[in-house]
């Protein structure tokens, strides 16, 4: 028997970036979908996730779904490690990990 999945908070990846295309000019589903944005940045740390059946594409419409704690992280209303926390346990229910 395999032990279950256990996602891990990765190390906070900065904010910055991301914060100041939103302010700016893009929109907070582009900065959490786009090829450079905050889904692909953990679906790279998260690959496992293919292991479990969970394809790139759900993925990011899971961490879409997200996007008001994003947006509160992004914001410096939350933590990274509440925020990626709370992400975990979303996935985890979209998936019936645990």
């Amino acid at each position: 028997m395999t032990a279950p999945l256990r996602l891990h908070v990765p190390s906070d990846p900065g904010r910055e970036h991301w914060a100041r295309s939103v302010l700016e000019s893009a929109t907070l589903d582009e900065v959490i979908e786009k090829e450079d944005g905050i889904a692909q940045w953990l679906w790279e740390r998260w690959r496992v996730l293919e292991t479990v059946g969970l394809d790139r594409a759900r993925f990011v419409a899971i961490t879409a779904g997200y996007r008001r704690e994003l947006w509160l992280w992004l914001m410096g209303e939350r933590t990274w490690a509440q925020c990626c926390s709370g992400l975990i346990g979303r996935v985890d229910r979209r998936l019936g990990l645990r």
